[in-house]
C-alpha cells in the first residue's frame, strides 16, 4: 500500500514538473531586460524580455517580439537551451506513458509485478533524464543572458522551467527508488519460497517396502 502510494505521488509530481518544462520551452519570458534598471524601463516603456526563441518589447499595451531565425548566428547558449528543452519534453511523453501503465490499477494481462517494477524504474530514469535538461538550460540561459545583455531580472518562464526541474527531479526519485526496493524484496521473497519447498521437498525420507519385508520374515 505504502509503496503504490509513493508511485503515484512520484507520478503526478512528476507530470506536474514535465508540465512546467514544456511550458516554459513554449514561452518567451525568460530574462526581463534593460539598460537602465528594472523600474526607469518599467516607467519610460522600454522592458525587453529574451527568451530561446524571440526577443520581445513590453510596453503599456504592446507586447512585440522578433523570433530567432538565424539559427546558425545565435549564441552556444541559445542553441543548447532549444536543444535540451526540446529534448526534456519529447522525453516526457513516453516517460509518463509507461509509469502511468505501471500503477497498480492497471493490468495488461497476465504480466508479473516485476516488468512492471522495471518499467516504472524506466520511465524514472527518462524523468530524471528530462530533470536534467531543463536544469542545465534554466541554468545556463541566464547566465549567457547576463554575460551578452548586462542587466536583467528572471522572468516567468524561467521560474516556471526551475519549478518543472525540482518536480521532476523529486518525481524521478521517489519513482526509482521504491521501485527498486520494490523489486529487491519481491526477488527476496520468491528465492525465501524456492529454498521452502526444495527443504519441503527434500525433507521427506522415501518409504520402506514393509509388505516385502513382512512376506520375507513369514517364510
Amino acid at each position: 500500500m505504502a509503496n503504490s502510494c509513493l508511485q503515484l505521488s512520484g507520478f503526478l509530481i512528476s507530470c506536474l514538473g514535465w508540465l512546467g518544462i514544456v511550458i516554459a520551452t513554449a514561452t518567451n519570458d525568460w530574462v526581463l531586460m534593460c539598460k537602465y534598471g528594472l523600474n526607469t524601463c518599467k516607467k519610460m516603456d522600454e522592458l525587453g524580455a529574451k527568451g530561446p526563441w524571440a526577443d520581445c518589447v513590453i510596453s503599456t499595451g504592446l507586447y512585440h517580439c522578433v523570433s530567432l531565425t538565424q539559427i546558425l548566428d545565435l549564441p552556444a547558449y541559445i542553441q543548447t537551451t532549444r536543444a535540451l528543452m526540446i529534448t526534456g519534453s519529447i522525453l516526457g511523453l513516453p516517460a509518463v506513458g509507461m509509469i502511468l501503465m505501471s500503477m497498480p490499477c492497471i493490468n495488461l494481462g497476465n504480466e508479473p509485478q516485476g516488468s512492471k517494477n522495471k518499467r516504472t524504474i524506466l520511465g524514472g530514469v527518462l524523468i530524471l533524464i528530462v530533470a536534467t535538461c531543463g536544469m542545465v538550460s534554466t541554468v545556463w540561459f541566464p547566465i549567457g543572458a547576463h554575460a551578452e545583455h548586462g542587466l536583467m531580472s528572471f522572468g516567468f518562464s524561467l521560474y516556471t522551467g526551475w519549478v518543472g526541474t525540482i518536480f521532476t527531479l523529486l518525481g524521478g526519485c521517489i519513482l526509482t527508488c521504491c521501485s527498486s526496493e520494490s523489486s529487491s524484496s519481491s526477488r527476496s521473497y520468491q528465492d525465501n519460497n524456492r529454498f521452502y519447498y526444495s527443504k519441503q521437498g527434500g525433507g521427506n525420507p522415501p518409504a520402506a517396502p514393509s509388505t516385502n519385508h513382512a512376506k520375507s520374515a513369514h517364510v
